[in-house]
């Protein structure tokens, strides 16, 4: 019997591109929510005002959150300044201090 020995050559991941799926059309839907929920806040419901204000913060970590990934993937501060309308400078003065 003939036995064949066969080596594993371990795989490196290589970096993959991620690919935009619906982005325009999801950000789309939540600046609707959050227009809809403001003109609740106007008809009278002065009791969603907080939570409103409260969109404000989370919608600051998430752009914290999605900068710090964007230079963790790779893309420099210029690449992410021009997405902004805003410079290299700017953008890494901005978020440049997160972990």
């Amino acid at each position: 019997m003939n036995t064949v020995k066969h080596t594993l050559t371990p795989r490196i991941p290589s970096p993959r591109r991620r690919d935009v799926v619906e982005n325009d059309a999801f950000a789309a839907f939540a600046r609707r929510i959050i227009r809809a929920h403001g003109r609740r806040v106007a008809d009278g419901d002065v009791e969603a005002l907080r939570d409103l204000v409260a969109l404000s913060a989370d919608l600051d970590r998430a752009i914290t959150d999605a900068v710090v990934g964007l230079r963790q993937f790779g893309y420099s501060w210029a690449e992410i300044g021009a997405r902004l309308g805003i410079s290299r400078q700017a953008a890494q003065q901005r978020w440049g201090d997160r972990p």
